[in-house]
């Protein structure tokens, strides 16, 4: 029976391996410290947090989630260590709450390796609280307890690791800050949770999206009939991963509604309208019925669409964020069994050979060869399971992939040539495929939600990877830039006719090749900005839009704006930053890429970022707030739950088609249509 605990209880740990779930309903770090039998931490090196997750017997995540799920082997930890405290803080400058009292109570559990509860704890009663010490586990004679703390402090990590005992906290608290804001930056947002709250909404200006500022409670999560160790917070286990067939389990994954009967939008005039034109007040209808099992004792058959949601694109959408998870899940299981088996036949060494009369004749010999056997039966059986939930996941994907619409599908899907200028936007793009190394044939699209939330940046750097070390730099550059034209080009050819511009500075003219399917087609804004004249005109353009859209919305007088204001969303591409760009021009860029996404103005940038090392530490920021795309494989983004590098592929267009053209001359003709 599951302990629930209040503050200051404790309750006796029945076994020493396991897992620490924590939900917190927003983004926070998770870490721990170990500590002597005073409760004292030794330095630095008993501590784990994400810029150094892990330690004997323990392993937290490497950024900050919502969701985590740290690792503890008691009997693994450092002689001498009695207590691990488990820590949680808020993230510095993520643009997110700054005290716990402004968030849902987090939740943690305390787990065995089969999901099953032993004791929990709601962290309750806190409010300017920046950070925590959630609970400790602790050793009292031969046994381990649990004991739930709940011990706020608002001077943030800084003060919680001083009351720990540490040397030079705020370097220490400084430190993990700026992991976590490394992790955030190359991290792969995950959907948000479907509440009314959470669902994205547009503006009457039809240019601007209201989003909450704190999310709403969250339910705890309820445990899962799976161990599913990682390098970033799972528990080892030397069990094999047995997750269940991925259809058997809706995807809840969920996102904002799509589909629906529309309502009547906005009025010319008057306060802005922020009721969803599409709002469903009841809940999503349930995924199609799983095909039954081909055989009994075999995993259903796939079938494309399975997860909730008002229409098709939405269950797509959701399946697909829910592959993605269990890909990730699946091997992180796997690469931990595989790390516990070595590890454990590596104590199972020491162990006989601390003994010196195992060293002589044949005894070390024989412990040697039966812990490597060992050692190989765990992974073996780590392999078998990890087999399985592949093939079941690449048969998943084989039944997806050809049931795509447009906005997410390759651009050697047949889809694309008989695609249709849509008449509302769809929820997301797909800007490019991920995949592991334990199987690179089985590929995830990478989904961005619609409007865009944050703006990319296409690296056309020779430093940005291994294959592009490979690269001609003038070939590099080219194909960055054929990388930006077909993402604009994709963006164009899913949004409604005349909702969307497009807006291009190459300042010295050097991207005329890759940009003219866009040139010629006639879909651009205007002709490609060059020299510091045009650089200044387009940036002064956008940022007189950014500036008035967001006084209209402040004031809520949406008939404010000029009649020639062009309220749909706005992309502007950017070649070769920063040549051309002055101070002045610089800052204007940075404004846009803080204030521009809220009110629909996205930045696609193509460059060098050691070209642009020039400007200092003063353009990080810029760089933090865009997603890092390449034109070559690169394996540079994390996924939000165990934090894999996964390799990113880009679109590419198959050679010799004309599919980019017809896109283009697709839109075209629907803006002549209507008269845009």
């Amino acid at each position: 029976m599951t302990a629930e605990l209040v503050r200051g209880q404790n309750h006796t740990l029945p076994q020493t391996r396991l897992e620490i779930r924590v939900s917190a309903g927003t983004p926070v770090v998770a870490g721990a410290t170990l500590g002597d039998e005073r409760g004292t931490v030794r330095g630095i090196e008993w501590i784990a947090h994400p810029g150094s997750p892990q330690l004997p017997g323990l392993e937290v995540s490497q950024q900050a989630a919502a969701d985590h799920r740290l690792a503890v082997d008691l009997e693994a930890l450092p002689a001498g260590a009695h207590r691990v405290t488990v820590l949680l803080a808020l993230p510095v400058g993520a643009g997110g709450p700054v005290r716990f009292g402004a968030v849902p109570a987090p939740f943690v559990a305390v787990t065995g390796l089969d999901g099953t509860e032993i004791a929990t704890f709601t962290l309750t009663d806190l409010d300017a609280e920046s950070a925590v010490s959630a609970l400790e586990l602790y050793r009292r004679q031969d046994a381990w307890k649990v004991r739930a703390v709940g011990q706020g402090y608002a001077g943030g990590l800084a003060e919680m690791l001083a009351d720990q005992g540490v040397t030079d906290p705020a370097a220490l608290a400084g430190s993990i800050q700026e992991a976590v804001t490394r992790g955030l930056a190359r991290s792969v947002a995950p959907p948000p949770p479907r509440t009314p709250e959470a669902d994205r909404v547009r503006h009457a200006t039809g240019s601007a999206d209201h989003r909450p500022t704190a999310p709403p409670p969250a339910a705890p999560e309820p445990p899962e009939p799976l161990a599913d160790p990682a390098t970033t917070g799972p528990a080892h286990t030397t069990q094999p991963h047995t997750a269940q067939p991925h259809t058997a389990q809706p995807h809840t994954a969920p996102g904002p509604a799509a589909g629906g009967p529309s309502a009547a939008g906005a009025s010319a005039g008057g306060p802005i309208n922020y009721a969803h034109p599409r709002r469903q007040h009841a809940a999503p209808p349930s995924p199609p019925p799983a095909a039954p099992p081909a055989q009994p004792g075999q995993p259903a058959q796939p079938v494309a669409g399975d997860a909730t949601g008002w229409s098709m694109d939405e269950r797509l959408y959701n399946q697909i964020w829910g592959m993605f998870e269990d890909l990730a899940r699946a091997v992180a299981a796997y690469r931990s069994a595989v790390d516990f088996a070595e590890s454990r036949m590596d104590q199972e060494l020491d162990r006989v050979l601390s003994d010196p009369r195992n060293r002589i004749g044949g005894a070390g010999d024989r412990a040697r060869e039966a812990a490597r056997a060992k050692r190989d039966e765990l992974a073996s059986r780590a392999r078998e399971a990890l087999d399985r939930d592949l093939a079941q996941l690449a048969a998943e994907a084989a039944v997806v992939e050809p049931a795509l619409p447009a906005a997410y599908a390759g651009w050697g899907n047949p889809v694309w040539h008989a695609h249709r200028i849509p008449m509302e936007i769809p929820m997301a793009l797909r800007i490019g495929d991920l995949h592991l190394p334990e199987r690179t044939d089985l590929r995830i699209p990478l989904l961005v939600r619609l409007p865009l939330e944050r703006g990319m940046w296409v690296d056309s750097g020779r430093t940005a990877s291994e294959a592009a070390a490979l690269m001609d730099t003038d070939r590099l550059r080219r194909l960055a830039m054929e990388t930006a034209v077909a993402h604009a080009a994709r963006l164009l050819a899913v949004y409604p006719p005349g909702e969307f511009a497009v807006h291009v500075i190459d300042p010295a003219g050097s991207a005329a090749g890759p940009l003219a399917p866009l040139v010629e087609s006639g879909v651009l804004a205007g002709p490609p900005a060059a020299g510091p004249g045009g650089v200044a005109s387009v940036l002064a353009h956008l940022t007189r839009r950014v500036d008035l859209v967001q006084m209209a919305v402040r004031a809520r007088a949406a008939d404010s704006l000029p009649p020639d204001l062009d309220t749909g969303e706005q992309l502007l591409v950017v070649n070769d930053f920063p040549h051309g760009f002055d101070d002045r021009a610089v800052t204007q860029l940075r404004y846009l890429a803080d204030e521009g996404p809220a009110v629909g103005v996205h930045l696609l940038m193509v460059a060098d970022r050691e070209e642009a090392s020039a400007y200092g530490p003063v353009l990080d920021p810029l760089w933090r707030s865009l997603l890092r795309i390449t034109p070559v494989a690169d394996s540079h983004l994390a996924d939000p739950w165990v934090g894999h590098a996964w390799t990113y592929e880009p679109l590419t267009i198959p050679p010799g088609s004309r599919v980019l053209e017809q896109v283009l001359s697709a839109v075209a003709a629907a803006r002549r249509a209507a008269g845009r």
